[in-house]
């Protein structure tokens, strides 16, 4: 759908960027929607901004509360640095004689006198403020005095069609606190919005968006990440790469390391991902940290996600090695962020990611690592096709990417936690290998998709004045194995005086 369609429309907007973007704009006006989900999950704090979304607007805004009461309401909103002024709010109680047992009748139902007076004080409350926004909290209070899914779906189709008239956009609120399997609202509400609460087995919890139903519109399907911080909910859409397509020139940009640009045939493209393949120890950081560093030396900005390493300890080891990580970051060319991977859901990382790119025109992105990556998501099962929608994404801004990876085991066969070689457009290897009675490093680049590049294995050492690379390695078999074969004449070994 257009975004001149959506800007075009006069929609009952939430005010929370993110699920209003899941919604194509907001609330179709003068419908019924219902907002379900368990205690806990955001219902009450996703209802206020939709009211004072509509209070900004110069409309009227009522708040109908059956199950917390105004001064509740009113410490949530504190709680979020908010003022329910310009909302009213309507603290529906049974009227007392109907609390008092003595005065009850004896020939009528208690629930039959509550729910007509309930439903009547709703009335009452709508005719004295003629609202244009409504929020009715909670449905699990009219099911309960309903006492049967027939009295209750007349009741809910009563209230839609008493609302309809009175052109007010409605939301019911459902707590899911007496029977999650009645269906009765969802297919009497013309839009269903799930919010679910997930508690991993470790870390914090983990919430997430659902539009299960929008008639005769186009929503964003799937499940969101969603987070509940001070100011209100904060949505995260997920990714669709095919939407963010943008021109670039897919020029080849340098590692700052000659041998290493040797090795790529030139260099890596702008718009493609490169994943670094390695044990622990070998220099994966410091591949990908050299073509940050030559990205800032040209003039861009580049943007590093550190999920591993404590960001004091990266600036005190690249400094040794004569690259000042803070003084990048503190002239705004480089930006650094440290990912903690038990609070963080895969798609407010990735709506991180995404921040940056758009907003500060980053160019050249960092991933350290993956496996923290994967960390952040233990119980996810869909890992790969979320790296996947952000490296499409990424590569459509004309953004070049290098995620690391560190696989299991040193020498010999060793394996990754995550297979994602095929996604990645440039593969390279790094290895240990024994020789001469030293342990040293290897690197060889195992795949490129656009280009050719070198089908050597070059020798490559690390010290005070950084990466530097050797030339190929012609007498040895086996080096990728880690226990090569010397075949040839002449080492051709770093520091090797015969070669």
């Amino acid at each position: 759908m257009a975004n001149g369609e959506i800007r075009g429309r006069d929609d009952a907007a939430f005010g929370i960027s993110g699920l209003d973007d899941i919604l194509a704009g907001g609330l179709e006006r003068d419908r019924l929607y219902l907002l379900e989900g368990a205690p806990g999950t955001g219902k009450t704090t996703a209802a206020m901004r939709f009211l004072l979304e509509g209070a900004e607007r110069g409309e009227r805004c009522l708040y109908i509360t059956l199950s917390e009461t105004e001064e509740e309401l009113r410490g949530t909103a504190r709680s979020h640095e908010w003022s329910l002024e310009g909302i009213d709010i309507f603290e529906l109680v049974p009227p007392e004689s109907l609390l008092d047992e003595q005065q009850q009748q004896s020939l009528l139902y208690s629930s039959d006198l509550e729910l007509g007076e309930t439903t009547r004080m709703i009335f009452d409350a709508v005719e004295r403020v003629g609202p244009k926004r409504v929020v009715v909290d909670s449905l699990s209070e009219i099911r309960l005095l309903a006492q049967g899914s027939l009295r209750y779906r007349r009741q809910v189709l009563a209230l839609k069609h008493y609302f309809a008239k009175r052109g007010a956009t409605v939301l019911l609120l459902d707590d899911l606190t007496t029977d999650v399997n009645d269906k009765t609202v969802h297919s009497v509400a013309h839009g269903v919005v799930q919010l679910q609460e997930l508690a991993p087995e470790y870390g914090a919890e983990r919430r997430r968006v659902r539009v299960i139903k929008y008639r005769g519109r186009r929503f964003r399907g799937g499940y969101h990440d969603f987070t509940i911080k001070t100011g209100g909910l904060e949505v995260y859409p997920r990714i669709v790469a095919s939407e963010h397509r943008t021109a670039f020139d897919r020029s080849q940009v340098s590692s700052g390391v000659a041998g290493l640009d040797q090795l790529l045939g030139g260099g890596v493209e702008r718009g493609s991902s490169a994943l670094i393949l390695g044990p622990a120890g070998t220099g994966k950081s410091l591949f990908a940290l050299n073509f940050a560093v030559s990205a800032v030396k040209r003039g861009e900005k580049a943007a590093l996600f550190i999920f591993d390493e404590e960001l004091g300890l990266l600036f005190d080891r690249m400094r040794a090695l004569g690259i000042d990580l803070e003084a990048m970051r503190s002239a705004g060319s480089l930006i650094i962020e440290q990912v903690d991977a038990a609070e963080l859901s895969p798609g407010e990382f990735a709506a991180r990611v995404r921040r940056c790119v758009s907003e500060k025109d980053i160019k050249t992105v960092v991933i350290d690592s993956l496996n923290g990556y994967q960390a952040s998501m233990p119980q996810e099962q869909f890992l790969v096709l979320h790296i996947h929608e952000l490296l499409q994404y990424l590569n459509r801004q004309g953004a070049s990417t290098f995620l690391t990876v560190a696989q299991h085991g040193l020498v010999g066969d060793m394996k990754a936690p995550v297979d994602v070689t095929y996604l990645a457009d440039t593969v390279i290897l790094l290895r240990y290998f024994e020789a001469l009675g030293h342990v040293r490093r290897a690197v060889s680049v195992i795949k490129k998709r656009a280009g050719g590049h070198e089908k050597t294995i070059r020798e490559f050492e690390i010290g005070q004045a950084g990466l530097s690379m050797g030339e190929p390695l012609k007498g040895f078999q086996g080096v990728l194995r880690g226990v090569p074969n010397f075949v040839g004449q002449g080492s051709g070994l770093m520091g090797d005086a015969s070669a």
